[in-house]
């Protein structure tokens, strides 16, 4: 702790040796293939001793249409956190619009695909979703066990980066960025692990941004993880019951004209007493509560006619469609070692069962399992290199666009609308649906007010929502 609060203490002073680590370095653009640029920029693995090491950031550009008429560039962190770089191909069009006006620029963190990638030599665990979230001690202490023993396997592929891949570190690769590009200011846009990256920038150079657009911001200034879960929780929380009204008007829902709550009231208890069979998964597959909790709709309305037809089934004893239901692709290995030394939470398994606890008195059904989202990623790993959550002390701002998905319980409302109280100046702008709004959504009202407040500054009126 005393190591974070003297980076602190000293940001200014090495935001400046900063500067002078990387003066005069000018980004070199090669031809990478489907219209995109690619380019590498050299940083200090350490910031604290800009002298020591390097490693290198990667860069992919889209150009922007009239290279006579672009107002500059836009970077752009998409989260994780994860390399992005090496997908652009397949999600530019996301983008299509912004080049209208920017050569919009994508990076991966230090450490991650294009900059200077590191692999892990053993792939990170999975726990055992029967037992997830977990209901005793020993599943879960075995599950950090294994943790542990990933990232000590890492550590020789990691080397001088071990430690040295938390935000703070990020945002100073982030201004690298900048004075690479020659820009005197920085326009960027950050979603949702890209908006920490943003957090950070802000406290250590906020003098240096021009425009900077946040979605779905993943909340970096909250030292509770208590209070940090249940906003998460209630989002959860609401979406079952989303589900439940849907399923129960939609006429072509397994669940039409039933009692959806009840309904699963009735089947989580039954799996409480005796786990349900999936008599057409493997032979002997039995279905748990927990599975059922983790497998629970999110604000992802396309995936709810499967789930009510899972349901209905687990409802007369089979819980073969929760056995057969495919989970989304697990993070990149490294994510889970960048993430936890940004939100070095207490994850023991009494930690967060104390805080389940709480949260379960007002999120009892589904939004508990939030509790347990740091616990996967950060069970068992060594707390070092930290940089943890605290508030965001930022001056000579200008003002910054902030958007949420109000059915995002990943990235919350209450995540954004927390950090956009501490940026002066700064305009919130509620958005009904879920993560990602502009890139992923692709919310036409989000997209306008973007465009408007990137090429000119305008921002939404206070109270703006955008309908789905």
């Amino acid at each position: 702790m005393r190591a974070m609060i003297t980076m602190t203490a000293v940001a200014g002073l090495l935001a400046g040796l900063a500067t002078a680590a990387t003066a005069g370095e000018r980004v070199t653009w090669r031809t990478c293939g489907d219209g995109i640029q690619c380019a590498d920029v050299s940083v200090p693995v350490d910031w604290a001793r800009p002298n020591g090491p390097r490693t290198s950031i990667g860069l992919a550009k889209l150009p922007a249409r009239d290279q006579s008429r672009k107002l500059g560039p836009l970077v752009a962190n998409l989260g994780g956190p994860g390399p992005t770089v090496q997908y652009l191909p397949q999600f530019k069009d996301s983008f299509a619009e912004l080049t209208q006006w920017f050569d919009v620029i994508i990076f991966d963190p230090r450490g991650f695909g294009a900059s200077q990638g590191v692999s892990c030599p053993t792939p990170a665990p999975v726990p055992d979703f029967a037992h997830w979230p977990p209901t005793e001690r020993t599943p879960y202490e075995r599950y950090a066990e294994a943790n542990r023993h990933f990232a000590e396997n890492c550590t020789p592929a990691l080397g001088a980066l071990r430690d040295k891949l938390n935000s703070w570190q990020g945002a100073h690769d982030l201004d690298a960025i900048r004075m690479a590009l020659g820009e005197r200011k920085l326009n960027y846009y950050g979603n949702s692990f890209g908006t920490v990256y943003a957090q950070n920038y802000v406290e250590l150079f906020g003098d240096k941004v021009n425009r900077m657009y946040l979605d779905s911001v993943f909340d970096h200034s909250n030292r509770d993880h208590r209070s940090w879960a249940m906003s998460g929780a209630l989002v959860a929380e609401g979406n079952l019951h989303r589900f439940a009204k849907w399923a129960e008007r939609e006429p072509t829902s397994a669940l039409h004209g039933r009692d959806v709550l009840a309904t699963w009231d009735r089947v989580i208890a039954a799996a409480e007493r005796e786990p349900i069979p999936a008599p057409g998964a493997e032979p002997g597959r039995v279905v748990t509560a927990s599975e059922i909790v983790s497998l629970a709709p999110s604000g992802f309305e396309a995936a709810w006619p499967d789930f009510a037809k899972a349901l209905a089934q687990a409802d007369k004893g089979d819980a073969t469609l929760f056995a057969t239901q495919r989970r989304g692709a697990k993070d990149p290995d490294l994510s889970r070692i960048a993430l936890c030394s940004d939100f070095p939470y207490d994850v023991s398994y009494d930690g967060l069962k104390r805080v389940e606890s709480d949260v379960q008195a007002r999120a009892p059904r589904v939004g508990y399992r939030l509790v347990w989202l740091m616990g996967y990623h950060c069970a068992g790993l060594p707390k070092i290199g930290v940089y943890p959550p605290k508030p965001i002390k930022a001056k000579n701002l200008p003002p910054i666009l902030v958007a949420s998905g109000t059915y995002d319980d990943a990235t919350t409302p209450e995540h954004a609308k927390r950090v956009s109280a501490q940026l002066p100046g700064s305009r919130y702008l509620s958005a009904e649906g879920g993560h990602a709004q502009y890139w992923g959504g692709r919310n036409a009202c989000v997209r306008d007010r973007v465009h408007r407040y990137l090429t000119s500054g305008e921002l939404p009126a206070p109270g703006s929502h955008c309908a789905a």
